[in-house]
């Protein structure tokens, strides 16, 4: 008996949700969902937000570099798949809006030297651009943060139709070179803007500096949520849309309602791309912020057998050989559109703090940081530039440490209230009944350097991952992640809530 096997090349994940790469099968019919999603997807948001035929894309998407299993399988990220594929060029063609950068600056495999291109050809076409897009808000964030220290070097290339010489790679600058050519006029304008945007701490840099852009494209739920205040605070008023639902497995649902709000955002099901199973899940207490693994489970149903309101963890059948595979997600189901579920992302069902009777899940760690942040803008007018946290073990009793990065000088006073309200913030019982009998210790604040995380980053892009699918852990365990976060400590509080 002859097998054939039509499966040649692997998803890698990137890994930084639980520190290990998944590898999922990666066929035609995977390419061919994405380009059904993705032009799906910019139906509904021609809809309402128009976009002009020829009209251009920024886009800060990155590929990593592809490698060989023992196997003699080529495998990499479903990023970098993608943007080497056919299906990202027919995209483009049929969606009539065209990336500002070329293949060489995508996959030029330096995340900070490809962010400086995609900037600057953003900036040289910048009355052509519709929208601003990446695979994560993260992204965006990162590349906005990284022009407010290059946007002199960015003008002077606009100016005199140069490349900075911080730009090495020969492929990268002989593809941006032919692009750009001098436009003195434009990078006046452009210095202009920025001198006046750098006074305001960049508010509304997007709308100042790509007058014409209609909106900001992006998956924006769950572990990216975080970065909604920064993003918001450099689109001043454009359009925040939030964009598809799908993992490394598969893809999963659109959407088709882009006018609302990140937060509210809800995603159709298309039944189509696999064979989806609903797991119900049931607790007593439905406070959002209780710990989701005291759920009770009932049996799979399928798509057709959903009802509002009740809240599911999704089984996954795929066309690429995996077989009911738990995806982890909790959602909602909101309503339906034309037969089908829509969904609420509601968290992750994995706990990442716990010690013992605990459990604290993201969402937990996410209300109870947003809580202390809001004290520090208020008190201190700082900002929070990212966060991590850790279960402590090592030391009795065992307690939670949270890493904060923060932009701005802060009284040593006000980090103790922040830690004091985040400790109490906690409101899972089995957090507050040890803390009160000081079977967990005390929460840990500790303070990094600036550049803590982006040291994290590196270290991912470092073993593989790649920007575009970069999501900073919300908990670590990892012993590497652990040495940044520690050797980069320049203040540690304790907190005195439970005192």
């Amino acid at each position: 008996m002859i097998l054939i096997l039509f499966m040649v090349t692997i998803f890698s994940s990137s890994g930084t949700t639980d520190g290990r790469q998944k590898f999922v099968p990666f066929t035609d019919h995977s390419a061919r969902t994405t380009l059904q999603i993705f032009s799906l997807a910019a139906a509904y948001r021609s809809r309402v937000y128009p976009t002009r035929e020829g009209g251009r894309i920024l886009e800060f998407i990155y590929s990593s570099k592809q490698f060989k299993t023992k196997g003699g399988l080529t495998a990499g990220t479903a990023t970098t798949h993608y943007y080497a594929s056919e299906e990202f060029k027919i995209k483009q063609e049929k969606t009539k809006c065209f990336t500002c950068s070329p293949q060489e600056v995508i996959s030029g495999g330096d995340y900070k030297q490809s962010t400086y291109c995609h900037l600057l050809l953003g900036l040289f076409f910048c009355d052509q651009v519709e929208f601003i897009t990446s695979t994560f808000a993260y992204s965006i964030v990162q590349a906005f943060t990284a022009f407010e220290d290059v946007w002199r070097d960015i003008c002077n290339d606009i100016k005199h139709g140069t490349l900075s010489e911080r730009i090495n790679l020969a492929k990268m600058r002989k593809a941006v070179l032919s692009i750009i050519s001098p436009n003195p006029s434009l990078a006046s304008k452009i210095e202009e803007n920025c001198k006046e945007l750098e006074t305001q701490n960049w508010l509304g840099l997007i709308t100042k500096l790509w007058p014409n852009s209609k909106y900001v494209y992006s998956i924006m739920t769950g572990s990216m949520q975080p970065y909604l205040q920064k993003l918001r605070h450099y689109a001043g008023g454009l359009a925040l849309v939030s964009a598809d639902y799908g993992s490394t497995e598969s893809w999963i649902g659109v959407n088709v309602d882009p006018y609302l709000p990140p937060e509210d955002v809800t995603f159709a099901v298309i039944p189509t791309f696999s064979y989806y199973e609903f797991m119900p899940l049931y607790r007593e207490n439905h406070d959002c912020g209780s710990a989701i693994d005291d759920f009770i489970e009932d049996e799979p149903v399928p798509l057709s057998k959903v009802k509002v309101g009740q809240e599911y963890e999704i089984v996954l059948t795929t066309f690429t050989g995996l077989y009911r595979c738990r995806l982890g997600d909790v959602v909602e189901v909101a309503g339906f559109h034309k037969g089908t579920p829509k969904l609420n992302f509601i968290c992750r069902r994995k706990l990442i703090l716990t010690i013992n009777i605990d459990k604290n899940t993201e969402k937990d760690l996410q209300l109870v940081v947003e809580k202390g942040s809001q004290l520090l803008m208020s008190k201190a007018r700082a900002e929070l530039v990212d966060f991590t946290s850790h279960a402590e073990l090592e030391t009795q009793p065992g307690h939670y440490i949270i890493y904060w990065e923060i932009k701005g000088d802060v009284e040593e006073e006000v980090l103790g209230e922040c830690c004091k309200k985040m400790d109490a913030s906690f409101v899972d019982h089995g957090y507050v009944v040890s803390r009160r009998t000081k079977s967990i210790g005390p929460l840990e604040l500790c303070i990094v350097k600036t550049g803590t995380f982006k040291k994290i980053l590196e270290y991912f892009i470092g073993n593989g991952a790649a920007l575009s699918q970069f999501k900073t852990p919300r908990c670590t365990s990892n012993h590497g992640l652990l040495k940044i976060l520690n050797g980069s400590t320049i203040k540690r509080l304790y907190s005195t809530a439970y005192s």
